[in-house]
């Protein structure tokens, strides 16, 4: 499986003030992702593997999208800027989005996700509990 390289789509830094390091930090997250990514990428003994890898950093960013998300309208409330968080929650789905179009790894994150809610233990017989 080819290693994947993540970009900060450049609208994303635009939109963000001058002034302040959040593009900076963007930076140094985005690293962070791709470098554990890659990592599992080379080392993992099949592509499962590296997509299990691969989808445990994207339901961090999940998680992430959704509190910057929550944040905007709370920051709106108090009559400050939402900028930062709205930037960072489309960050993280940039991410997620890039994830997905990494043709071999797409594909695998579907059977990883999927065998994930397998292992959950959900079945039909637990939704017709008396």
């Amino acid at each position: 499986m080819d290693e994947l390289d993540l970009a900060i789509p450049k609208s994303i830094l635009d939109s963000l003030p001058e002034e302040g390091p959040t593009g900076q930090d963007m930076e140094r997250a985005l690293e962070d992702y791709q470098r554990r990514v890659n990592h599992a990428i080379r080392e993992a003994d099949d592509d499962a593997e590296a997509a299990a890898t691969a989808l445990d950093v994207i339901e961090h960013l999940e998680s992430r999208a959704q509190t910057y998300d929550d944040f905007v309208p709370e920051l709106r409330a108090w009559g400050q800027s939402p900028i930062y968080a709205i930037a960072w929650r489309n960050f993280c789905v940039s991410l997620i989005d890039q994830f997905y179009e990494h043709e071999a790894l797409a594909e695998r994150l579907d059977r990883e996700r999927n065998a994930r809610i397998v292992d959950d233990g959900i079945r039909l017989s637990d939704m017709y509990r008396d």
